[in-house]
């Protein structure tokens, strides 16, 4: 396989002024307050981009301060190693997971499959066409889960959009038999309140656990009510997923979460959560719930206890995900400022709206705290039409160091070491440049993890990328081989996959 478009190394000073977005982005959310909305789905954003902001954005790639369209650059330490462009699956490419020498790809009408062996020749094994976004996507030995969180006739592979007013609708978890990778087989289903927009695999020997997020209820949903302040939990045994059922739905938010608007301006009210991390070897998680961060117990996994809880009314609009550091003493939340459909990295917006918020851990047991230290945001310019937001990463297993690699949509991939909570930096990058320049696109990499060596990267629009980091902060994580990664399921690096 080979990229799409030729590569280069631009070396550009970061932080370059970018043309301003501010009418533009004024124009996307002038519905409301809230500036936070859930995922792109079916119909990403497409939004026409002015005249002007098309001017300003050709002269700045004239002047060498954004790549041109579709154009690839990265960092030094950074290269391009192969590109797999869609084939079957037209819709969102959305998360990734892996086991062994496969990588498995979500993507809004199903999951594709690769070998992945040979990182530079990734090589396609299965295409499973199963509508249903965004199609959240882990694995545990023979099974692969996936989340279906848009309104279908039913809960089969071949069912349509319905609307969620109606009862007979179905969203939840779906699971596949993957103990031969070329046929996965649908082996069961579980239909959950407001259906699955992302999962969290909790597993152990005879079971794996499925942390189910959602959110957005409204009293016109048969499925999805108000207030909705919590999680499905399944219980799924290894050896009979058919028996797979819902265990638990602790409320995690007792007195309703984050109000949101008018009471918060430009944040989101909590009615769920949208993202959990967990890290069982610490019996530790982290929650990115709409207005609210959590963090909790796992200990016994069937009954997952608050600890702290934390909000963000001035800077964060809709928290996203999290990730622990090895040693969870350090939580990164992310915001998905525009809910992954607006321009957001310019300097209108700044470098603290539309950021990571990294905070320290402090205290032990129960009395365990999540104290503010700062924030991260790529400085790298964008351009109007591209989308922008802080979205999946993982850590690079860096004994010491807390270094993460993150997915930016259209602002690419960023590497950044956060070992100082006060003072991160960027020490890598790779991106592409906008897909056009007459509207604002949905595209850019949607999830980009560490595996096994190299970095892989879920790109909206393009497919999958590889990516090889080369660099002495970071060579020593080459040396870190894992028989499987869930990054939501965070491993302890050093331990638990270590071979």
């Amino acid at each position: 396989m080979t990229s799409l478009h030729t590569t280069r190394v631009r070396r550009r000073r970061l932080g370059v002024a970018a043309a301003a977005a501010a009418g533009l982005f004024a124009t996307l959310l002038a519905a409301g307050p809230a500036v936070a909305t859930p995922d792109p789905g079916d119909k990403p954003a497409k939004e026409e981009t002015s005249k002007s902001q098309q001017a300003e954005a050709r002269k700045a790639i004239q002047n060498d301060e954004i790549p041109g369209v579709d154009e690839i650059i990265h960092s030094d330490n950074m290269s391009h190693v192969a590109n797999v462009p869609k084939e079957h699956l037209k819709g969102t490419n959305s998360d990734i997971a892996f086991q062994g020498k496969y990588a498995f790809s979500g993507n809004y009408d199903g999951f594709r499959i690769f070998d992945i062996s040979k990182p530079s020749k990734p090589k396609t094994v299965a295409q499973v066409l199963c509508p249903g976004g965004q199609n959240d996507i882990s694995v545990s030995g023979d099974l692969l889960f996936l989340s279906t969180d848009a309104s279908r006739s039913d809960n089969s592979c071949s069912s349509v959009s319905a609307p969620a007013t109606e009862k007979s609708s179905w969203e939840g978890m779906k699971i596949f038999d993957i103990s031969d990778k070329r046929n996965p087989e649908y082996v069961a289903a579980v239909e959950t309140a407001c259906g699955s927009h992302t999962h969290t695999l909790v597993p152990d020997r005879k079971n794996v656990y499925v942390y189910v997020s959602s959110y957005s209820p409204s009293a016109t949903f048969p499925d999805c009510q108000p207030p909705h302040d919590g999680i499905s939990i399944i219980k799924v045994p290894r050896k009979a997923p058919e028996k797979s059922k819902i265990v638990d739905f602790p409320v995690l938010f007792p007195d309703g979460g984050n109000p949101g608007a008018p009471t918060n301006p430009g944040v989101s009210a909590t009615t769920g959560c949208h993202d959990i991390t967990v890290l069982p070897s610490k019996d530790v998680a982290a929650g990115a719930c709409m207005g609210d961060g959590i963090l909790f117990d796992i200990k016994n996994p069937e009954a997952p206890r608050i600890i702290d809880r934390v909000q963000d009314n001035v800077n964060f609009a809709f928290w996203h995900s999290a990730t622990f550091n090895q040693a969870a003493n350090k939580v990164v939340f992310t915001d998905e400022l525009g809910g992954g459909g607006a321009a957001t990295c310019n300097e209108e917006i700044g470098p603290k709206r539309g950021a990571d918020g990294i905070y320290d851990i402090v205290g032990k047991g129960d009395k365990r705290k999540l104290v503010f230290k700062s924030y991260f945001k790529i400085d790298r310019p964008q351009a109007d039409a591209e989308v922008c937001v802080a979205h999946n990463g993982s850590l690079i297993p860096v004994k010491g160091k807390d270094i993460m690699v993150q997915a930016w949509y259209q602002g690419g991939i960023s590497v950044w070491d956060f070992t100082n909570s006060s003072k991160p930096k960027e020490i890598g990058y790779f991106e592409r440049g906008p897909v056009t320049l007459d509207q604002v696109t949905t595209a850019g990499p949607w999830s980009a993890y560490y595996y096994n060596g190299y970095i892989y990267s879920n790109d909206i629009a393009k497919g999958l990328d590889v990516i090889k980091l080369d660099d002495r902060r970071t060579d020593e994580a080459k040396k870190v081989r894992m028989d499987e990664l869930n990054v939501q399921t965070q491993p302890d690096y050093f331990e638990d996959f270590r071979r």
